[in-house]
């Protein structure tokens, strides 16, 4: 059966998004995104919400960007193959290799992880914080940037449930962003 991962990046203090919508300060050095670009081989499925569809589109088409780099150029191909489910109440259709969801997160997750084994990433944090309450996280990926935002989109939103989490592996990297994965001990 398939697995349910939520990973991101955040600020020390717990932001993936700064007050002002900006990702900026969270982007990755060429070990963290070698990292990413790794991480992103073993997914079989990516759910995502309005938001982070959006801001991800640019891989869809980013290969035809004759100035991109070999890693940009490999994750854009990776991204521009993977199976996206997006959940939204505004958006009438998606591009590429994208799909409305026809039903509920719940029963959407429950139909994905019958389908076989491997791994099923939940992106952005409203997004997230819905499977969360549900108890359908299996682990939470990590990647702290050395940085304080203040404010902004928290990566653990607050009505999420509690979870005892198991520590399974972390990382340090040169720059000082910390991965850290947890799975979920139920």
């Amino acid at each position: 059966m398939r697995t349910v991962t939520y990973s991101m990046g955040m600020s020390l203090d717990g932001y993936v998004v700064d007050p002002h919508g900006d990702l900026d300060w969270g982007a990755p050095d060429d070990d963290v995104f070698s990292f990413v670009t790794d991480e992103i081989r073993g997914v079989d499925v990516h759910l995502l919400g309005r938001r982070l569809y959006e801001t991800m589109a640019y891989w869809e088409t980013a290969d035809q960007d004759p100035s991109l780099d070999d890693a940009n150029r490999t994750w854009a191909a990776l991204w521009k193959a993977l199976p996206k489910v997006v959940f939204s109440t505004t958006l009438t259709e998606v591009q590429g290799n994208s799909r409305l969801a026809s039903s509920g997160l719940a029963e959407e997750i429950e139909q994905l992880r019958a389908e076989g084994d491997g791994e099923i990433a939940i992106g952005g944090p409203t997004l997230a914080a819905a499977a969360a309450e549900l108890g359908l996280i299996d682990e939470y990926r990590v990647r702290i940037s050395p940085v304080l935002l203040g404010g902004g989109i928290p990566f653990f939103p607050h009505k999420e449930r509690r979870a005892d989490l198991e520590l399974v592996e972390t990382r340090t990297f040169s720059s000082g962003v910390i991965y850290a994965r947890y799975r979920v001990t139920r």
